[in-house]
């Protein structure tokens, strides 16, 4: 494990980098609320007051005026606000929203239901992705070492003598179903029961998350007739982000199997690679020319 050395102590980098992972997303969390909070209130009141306008002149509409509240309604959605609802309903720029937005920012998620509509939120969130994206992709590179750490610890328990190749074929298999309860079985269940989806919507929204193809079809936290907690969204960004490093780690697993299986297909018995590596580091890179004295 890497360690810093801060006045002749040796300090591991994992917790710093997790404490400033967190800070990182706690920064741009207050950043977004503040920039962005204010405008979609005020878009919000004005699109209610288009809806009053509709309402009370819906009898003499026409062609023209029903397309202008149709592009406003477009206008709406782009912003976030769903047309559903109205002015009580809670900000998409609260905390627990800004916070699960942060993450979609440096995981690279990016759903697409909502989006900076100031020009400074837009700024800033170039410049937040600029430097979240390399320090997510650190932080889970060295989850994934400590995941893997532990697997290679569990392995090494497991191949001592008087232990059966079943036993670590055994515990690989645990260590593989216990991320797959936490990560991929039961937080659709969660899911299904807080936003009334089906468990495989749940699932399906759960898998797309994970693998950050995130197409936005599915979001948590956005169904305006239903009442969330207010950490909702930042205990499923929490998630998100342990979950990406278990499914990368999986990935990794999966590419190295078929990596060697396709090695072990390949394989020719008469002369492997490593045999004409070793030739090779064994012959002179030079010709060396002897002269007789």
């Amino acid at each position: 494990m890497p360690l810093l050395t801060i006045y002749n102590r040796q300090i591991s980098w994992t917790p710093l980098l997790v404490l400033g992972y967190l800070c990182y997303l706690l920064l741009g969390a207050v950043v977004f609320q503040l920039l962005e909070k204010h405008a979609e209130r005020h878009f919000r009141d004005q699109f209610q007051l288009e809806k009053l306008k509709f309402l009370q002149n819906y009898t003499c509409l026409d062609r023209q005026a029903l397309e202008q509240f149709v592009q406003v309604l477009m206008e709406a959605w782009e912003k976030g606000i769903n047309p559903e609802g109205n002015s009580t309903n809670p900000s998409n720029w609260d905390f627990s929203n800004s916070f699960f937005f942060a993450g979609t920012i440096v995981t690279t998620i990016g759903y697409g239901n909502l989006s900076p509509s100031t020009v400074a939120g837009q700024i800033f969130c170039v410049f937040y992705a600029l430097f979240g994206v390399p320090l997510n992709l650190a932080f889970l590179n060295q989850l994934g070492k400590v995941l893997n750490a532990h697997l290679i610890t569990l392995e090494r328990w497991v191949q001592k003598p008087g232990r059966a190749q079943v036993v670590q074929t055994l515990a690989v298999a645990i260590f593989l179903t216990t991320g797959t309860l936490l990560f991929l079985v039961f937080p659709p269940l969660v899911f299904s029961y807080v936003e009334g989806w089906s468990y495989g919507e749940g699932f399906y929204f759960t898998f797309i998350t994970l693998s950050t193809i995130g197409f936005g079809d599915y979001v948590v936290g956005t169904n305006p007739n239903k009442h969330y907690i207010p950490v909702y969204r930042s205990l499923t960004a929490i998630w998100i982000v342990f979950g990406l490093a278990w499914l990368a780690l999986v990935f990794n697993v999966g590419a190295d199997l078929m990596e060697k299986f396709l090695q072990l297909k390949w394989h020719k018995p008469d002369l492997s690679l490593a045999e004409v590596t070793t030739k090779l580091e064994d012959e002179p890179e030079h010709p060396v020319m002897h002269i007789p004295s």
